[in-house]
């Protein structure tokens, strides 16, 4: 019954990723296209509402670089493999598209005081194109997105990329019917108000990272309450916390037990009970912990003067 089960994870895990490479590839079409659509039309739209579309293809594609390179060995020089990776492309990721989106926003400021000749009709077809690719993405998503959070969070990405497509659609018609090219200005300033924060909380999460700051969702304060509510032990110290990278948490820290532990053979359970405790009783399970284990006396000597 457990082998069925664990069978009927796998192929939803393949299937998942199957469904992620193909809407990866129609992402990276759709975008092409509204390039090559913003080059023969000379809407602004466009090449936002492409800016747009590379923010989700570029956030596919680390996802899917990242888990082949957790799949690698570590080794004596990387101990952690390549987990790190995910963070520094994500982190070069937030970097182009924050140049992506002021270029947008100062080009769309411009336009709406200079608005040039666009070719409504070609922004119609593409903008046409990119919603249809859009439809398509999510049809493709839609049968995974309940499995699990990064499917929810794919499906609920190229539903925003499809409003993105609607909004030019909407001011190609705009244009085509009234000759207001300003709508291309103003549809590329509401595209680049989409970029520029889901930009800078991504790169703030990977700052976040290289910071090696607290993960997210775990309390340090409670890991310490129950650390210390724990038999035999007396406190805690040097409490540390960080990802390695995306579902890597790590913690460390020195735990001072009562002296005849070490000596009476407590020593291994208590170990047992610190990495038990930080894996289950919390948000975040820490699957990888390392404790000292120290006597009393040993703490009273870390803070002597050296």
């Amino acid at each position: 019954m457990s082998g069925h089960h664990d069978h009927s994870h796998a192929v939803d895990a393949d299937g998942n990723r199957t469904r992620l490479l193909l809407v990866f590839g129609i992402t990276v079409m759709v975008m092409v296209a509204e390039i090559t659509g913003t080059v023969l039309s000379g809407s602004l739209a466009l090449l936002a509402d492409a800016g747009h579309m590379f923010t989700d293809a570029a956030g596919l594609l680390i996802a899917l670089i990242a888990a082949s390179l957790a799949l690698r060995p570590a080794t004596m020089k990387r101990t952690w493999g390549f987990k790190r990776a995910e963070i520094l492309a994500a982190a070069l990721q937030a970097g182009l598209l924050l140049i992506v989106g002021a270029f947008v926003i100062v080009e769309g400021i411009r336009r709406l005081f200079e608005p040039p000749e666009v070719g409504s009709s070609l922004m119609l077809w593409f903008g046409v194109i990119g919603l249809a690719g859009n439809v398509v993405g999510l049809l493709v998503l839609a049968a995974g997105r309940k499995h699990n959070f990064n499917m929810r969070a794919a499906f609920l990405e190229v539903l925003n990329d499809a409003l993105g497509s609607v909004a030019v659609i909407v001011a190609a018609l705009v244009i085509a019917w009234t000759g207001w090219t300003r709508a291309d200005a103003l549809v590329s300033l509401l595209i680049g108000a989409l970029i520029i924060p889901r930009t800078l909380k991504l790169l703030m999460e990977t700052v976040h990272v290289l910071l090696e700051s607290t993960p997210k969702g775990l309390d340090l304060g409670q890991v310490r309450t129950h650390i210390l509510a724990l038999p035999h032990v007396i406190d805690v110290h040097d409490l540390h916390a960080s990802l390695v990278g995306s579902g890597t948490p790590v913690i460390t820290g020195h735990v001072t037990l009562e002296d005849e532990c070490l000596t009476d053979g407590h020593a291994a359970t208590i170990l047992a009970d610190l990495q038990r405790c930080v894996a289950e009783h919390f948000d975040i399970s820490v699957e990888h912990s390392t404790f000292q284990l120290e006597p009393a006396a040993h703490r009273d000597q870390e803070h002597l003067p050296h």
